[in-house]
Parts: C-alpha cells; sequence; structure tokens
C-alpha cells in the first residue's frame, strides 16, 4: 500500500489523503508496482482536489523523468530526494558549475551550508529534463554533520534554501507521525505481505487510515 498524508514543518498534526493499494489492476497482466501506485494516487488526488497547491516530497526513488513529467502534467510542486549514489551524473553537472553558496544559523544554533544552481539536466538520458538542485550541510551545536540534497521545481535564492529544506525533509512525518502512529500507537497496523482474502487487509487499512 502507497500513503500519502498532508504535513508542514511546523505541524506534527498529519492529514492522510486515500491511501492506494499496490494491487494488479483489472485487466492488466504484469505485477503492480509502487511506480504505478503512484501514479494513480497522484491522479486521483488531483482529481478530487483540483484547485489545492501541492508540493509533493519523496525519496530518490521519485527523482526520474517520467514521474517529475507527470508531477508538472498535474501542476504539482515537487521536492525529491537525490543522492549522490543514485544521480551521479546530476551530481558531476553541479561540481563543474557555477554554484551559489549560503550559510546561516537557527535560533537553536544549527549551522546550515548551502550549495544550489537552477536549471540542469537530471541524467543523461533525459536532457531535456530540467530541475533546481540543492544541497544542505546541517551542523548541530554538537559538531554533528548531517547530508541532505534535493531536486525541485522550486527557484532557488538565498532567499528561500532554507524554508525548501525544511519543507524536503518534513517527509519524514509520514514515517514518524502517520505510520508510526499506526504502528505504536493502538492501531495495531502491521506489515502484510499480502492484500488478505478478497483484500480483506485493504479494507482493513483504508478503514483504519
Amino acid at each position: 500500500m502507497l500513503g500519502a498524508v498532508l504535513v508542514h514543518p511546523d505541524s506534527r498534526c498529519v492529514l492522510p489523503f486515500a491511501p492506494e493499494a499496490i494491487l494488479k489492476q483489472d485487466g492488466i497482466k504484469k505485477n503492480d508496482c509502487e511506480r504505478n501506485a503512484s501514479r494513480r494516487l497522484l491522479h486521483d488526488l488531483r482529481r478530487e482536489h483540483p484547485h489545492m497547491k501541492l508540493t509533493i516530497i519523496e525519496d530518490g526513488l521519485a527523482s526520474n523523468a517520467p514521474h517529475i513529467k507527470t508531477l508538472k502534467e498535474l501542476n504539482m510542486n515537487f521536492i525529491l530526494g537525490a543522492k549522490k549514489g543514485d544521480h551521479a551524473y546530476l551530481f558531476n553537472q553541479v561540481d563543474q558549475s557555477h554554484v551559489t553558496w549560503y550559510e546561516t544559523t537557527d535560533k537553536k544554533g544549527k549551522h546550515y551550508r548551502f550549495r544550489f544552481i537552477n536549471q540542469v539536466s537530471l541524467n543523461a538520458s533525459n536532457p531535456d529534463c530540467k530541475v533546481n538542485f540543492l544541497e544542505c550541510w546541517e551542523t548541530s551545536l554538537k559538531g554533528k554533520v548531517q547530508h541532505f540534497s534535493w531536486v525541485t521545481n522550486f527557484s532557488l535564492s538565498s532567499t528561500n534554501v532554507y524554508q525548501i529544506m525544511r519543507g524536503g525533509r518534513a517527509r519524514w512525518k509520514i514515517e514518524n507521525e502517520t505510520f508510526n502512529t499506526l504502528k505504536n500507537q493502538g492501531y495495531h497496523f502491521e506489515h502484510n505481505f499480502g492484500h488478505g482474502k478478497k483484500h480483506l487487509a485493504t479494507v482493513m487499512a483504508h478503514i483504519m487510515l
């Protein structure tokens, strides 16, 4: 099952949308997959909320040209994870280009160093798929460094990279505030490697959400 929730960086409250079962569709011979389920979920989301301004935040698996094309067609903004190991061509472009650096410290004393550039090709196979690239190093008061990187359609500047970073990291709320709540706070939501007899497990998961 593929889940989607409405999140905000400043709120612990999350609002689940209708989930999408990863289940072979009627008339389809091949097994279903997360990518197909994601396409169905996004189209359903836009149909049910035609005027809502949405920014989709996902992990690195979503940083591919067909998915980004779907997001653009549905008039959805995006902040998608992009790791160097999976996007070597992208990172090589950034390393060889003129990038902008920006540093800031938040109210809690955490230091942030950003590297960003607009309008680079996602990969060699799709040079026409242009994205904006953001990289961030966060240093805690104890000196611990965390590294993050994303691609987005938001035009990046020193005035918004901090907000874009916070938006991208809000993706973890689907783990912490959504799945953790369902698993550990009385809902007894567990991994199930099947949809149940007559899809009973899927029905119960929808009801639970």
